[in-house]
C-alpha cells in the first residue's frame, strides 16, 4: 500500500487510528502512536456540549503535541452548533498551541442515543442537512480540514454513500474515513468494500477505508479491493496496537508473548492514571485489561479480579501477578 497520503496540502502516513466512542482516549492513542499509528482521530466530542460550556467536555477533546496529526472528532446535527463548536475547538488549539490535523464530523455512529437525536449515522438519511453541516464548518475553521466519517448508508434500502460522499466534497470535505457496513448492520456481518471503491472513484479527495481490519492481510485486501488511500483500524487494535506494525511490515507479526501483552497493558493502565486520576482509571482500564488478556489462560480470573479492584495498587497486583505467573508464554 502507498506510504504517504495527501490532505488539504499535508503529506500524512497510511495506516490510521480510527475514533472509537469509550476507547479511543488519550491514553490509548498514545500506545497506538508508539506502535506506528500514522494518524489518529479523537474520540467523538459533543457539539452541543462545547457550545452551552460544558466542564467535561474539553478534556475529550484535549491532544497533546507527541500524538499529532491527529483530527477532533465533532458530533451533532445542527450546522450553527458544528460550527461554533469548530470555533470554539480552534480557540483552544490557539491557547495551547497545539493543532489538530482536521476537524472530523461523524456521520458514522451507530448508537441509538446518538442517531435517536438526528446525530451519527442518522445523518445519512439527511444528505442535504450534512452538506449544510460541512459547509457551516468550512466557512468557520478556514485552513483546517474538515474531514467525514461516513458510513454507507442507513440501511439495505440506502446505500447512499455515494451521492453523500459527492455532496460533501461539493460542500468542501476534505476526506472520508468510509465504514464500509449500513447503520442497520452494526458491526457484522462482513463489510461491502465494494461502496469504498465507489466512493474512492467519485470523488477527488482521499479515501481510507474502515471496518474488519484485524491484520495486515486485511489491510492489504481493503486497498487492492477498493483503491483506497490509506486503511483506519479500530477494533483491531483494541488489546493489539501492535497491528499497526504489523500493517507496516505487510506481513503476518510475531504474536506477542503473555509477558508482552501484560506489559503494555500495564503501561496502558499507567497512561490512564496520567490522563484521568486514580479513580476513573482504574474503573475505565477494566476494558480495555480485558483486550489485552483475551484468550489467554486464567482471562476470566483477571476480568473477576478487575470488577471488584478499587486501586492502582491492586491493578498493578493483578497484573504483575498474572505476568509472574507464567513468564515462558
Amino acid at each position: 500500500m502507498k506510504k504517504t497520503l495527501t490532505i488539504a496540502g499535508k503529506e500524512y502516513g497510511t495506516v490510521w487510528l480510527a475514533p472509537m466512542a469509550g476507547m479511543g482516549d488519550a491514553a490509548f492513542r498514545r500506545i497506538c502512536k508508539e506502535h506506528g499509528a500514522d494518524y489518529m482521530t479523537t474520540e467523538m466530542v459533543s457539539a452541543k456540549a462545547l457550545c452551552y460550556g460544558d466542564k467535561k467536555t474539553p478534556a475529550l477533546a484535549a491532544i497533546k503535541d507527541y500524538e499529532r496529526p491527529v483530527a477532533i472528532q465533532l458530533f451533532g446535527s445542527e450546522p450553527e452548533n458544528m460550527a461554533k463548536a469548530s470555533e470554539i475547538l480552534l480557540g483552544f488549539s490557539e491557547k495551547s498551541g497545539v493543532y489538530p490535523a482536521a476537524i472530523d464530523v461523524n456521520m458514522g455512529c451507530p448508537m441509538t442515543k446518538i442517531v435517536k437525536n438526528g446525530e451519527g449515522s442518522a445523518l445519512m438519511k439527511s444528505p442535504e442537512k450534512a452538506a449544510e453541516i460541512v459547509k457551516a464548518m468550512v466557512k468557520v475553521c478556514g485552513d483546517m480540514p474538515v474531514t467525514v466519517k461516513i458510513r454507507i448508508g442507513w440501511d439495505d434500502h440506502s446505500r447512499n454513500v455515494v451521492e453523500m460522499a459527492k455532496r460533501l466534497e461539493g460542500a468542501g470535505a476534505a476526506a472520508f474515513c468510509v465504514h464500509a457496513r449500513t447503520r442497520e448492520e452494526l458491526y457484522s456481518p462482513g463489510i461491502h468494500p465494494e461502496y469504498i471503491k465507489a466512493v474512492k472513484e467519485a470523488v477527488s479527495v482521499p479515501v481510507i477505508g474502515n471496518g474488519d481490519i484485524f491484520s495486515a492481510k486485511d489491510a492489504e485486501k481493503m486497498v487492492n479491493e477498493t483503491g483506497c488511500d490509506g486503511v483506519a483500524v479500530a477494533r483491531g487494535a483494541l488489546g493489539n496496537p501492535w497491528l499497526f506494525e504489523e500493517i507496516h511490515m505487510g506481513k503476518e507479526f510475531v504474536p506477542p508473548t503473555k509477558k508482552e501483552r501484560l506489559t503494555e497493558a500495564l503501561r496502558h493502565f499507567e497512561f490512564m492514571i496520567e490522563e484521568k486520576g486514580e479513580r476513573v482509571a482504574v474503573s475505565e482500564s477494566r476494558a480495555a485489561i480485558a483486550y489485552y488478556t483475551k484468550g489467554l489462560d486464567g482471562s476470566a480470573k483477571i476480568r473477576g479480579l478487575m470488577n471488584t479492584a478499587e486501586t492502582a495498587d491492586e491493578v498493578r497486583h493483578i497484573l504483575t501477578t498474572f505476568m509472574q505467573g507464567d513468564n515462558h508464554r
